[in-house]
């Protein structure tokens, strides 16, 4: 069997940043397990698979994949997904609806973009709450950096004190591992409305690039914190990645991002 793979940095213009997705078309689903060695031989964060949906609602049927799970949401690998579809698999709709473990997501492309692809995702919105049983250890895990605030939904989502402090923390990976599953460190930003870091070692990821899934969590909270409907975030990993977010309702928020094609291959299996 051959499979064709292609690999796409999203929620970026440049080459090289933002997160790097594999996405492989299906004509109908594979074995699991086939799914999951795939994804541990690509060694991204994330490995995407989708196939045409027998869902009326739904144009496709979308999973993701670590090198190590399954997961039930994936922001940056969908939109990669959708830059495959529109631009390099000529799907002519000016929006995409996947099925997901989260629902239908809708994916729409920005056609007044004037700096290459850009798409919009429409996500559920996961408002998180504050949250106390978090580990005692959580401090030293910061490296002992201020906590203003600490909420959860899905993912730990804890607010430091400046961009700085998030920007400049060094994680001790060893020590995280043995505490926590996911976490979100974010702070108001300097010249973005909000900026964060994803980590996710317990799904096998110790730092994702960019994470559009975490801004179902940190859109709703920035936006009742900051009481703006718009806004735009970075994501500040290595690579470094930009979103432009907005709350729709309390069910929903948009998450926007850009996309460059890096390369297309074939899986012999």
């Amino acid at each position: 069997m051959k499979l064709t793979i292609y690999q796409v940095d999203a929620f970026t213009n440049k080459l090289f940043h933002g997160n790097p997705a594999a996405v492989i078309p299906l004509e109908a689903w594979i074995d699991d397990i086939l799914m999951q060695n795939l994804a541990l031989e690509n060694n991204l964060a994330e490995t995407v698979f989708f196939v045409p949906s027998t869902n009326p609602k739904a144009d496709f049927d979308i999973r993701w994949f670590t090198p190590q799970v399954e997961i039930n949401l994936c922001g940056h690998a969908t939109l990669a997904s959708a830059y495959v579809l529109f631009e390099i698999l000529g799907n002519k709709k000016e929006e995409i609806i996947f099925s997901s473990k989260s629902g239908l997501l809708k994916v729409s492309k920005d056609i007044d973009s004037a700096d290459g692809f850009k798409g919009s995702l429409n996500f559920p919105s996961w408002e998180p709450t504050p949250f106390t049983d978090y580990p005692s250890q959580l401090s030293e895990i910061l490296g002992n950096a201020k906590i203003i605030s600490v909420y959860k939904y899905r993912d730990l989502l804890v607010e430091l004190e400046n961009e700085d402090a998030v920007k400049n923390f060094i994680p001790d990976f060893t020590l995280m591992k043995k505490y926590i599953d996911k976490m979100i460190i974010t702070a108001k930003g300097k010249d973005a409305d909000f900026v964060s870091r994803f980590f996710a070692p317990g799904a096998g990821v110790d730092e994702d690039p960019v994470t559009g899934s975490a801004h179902s969590q940190l859109i709703p909270y920035w936006s009742k914190k900051l009481n703006k409907k718009k806004m735009f975030a970075r994501q500040l990993s290595s690579r470094g990645g930009e979103i432009w977010c907005e709350h729709l309702n309390e069910e929903r928020v948009s998450i926007g991002g850009q996309c460059v094609f890096y390369m297309k291959g074939e899986i012999n299996i």
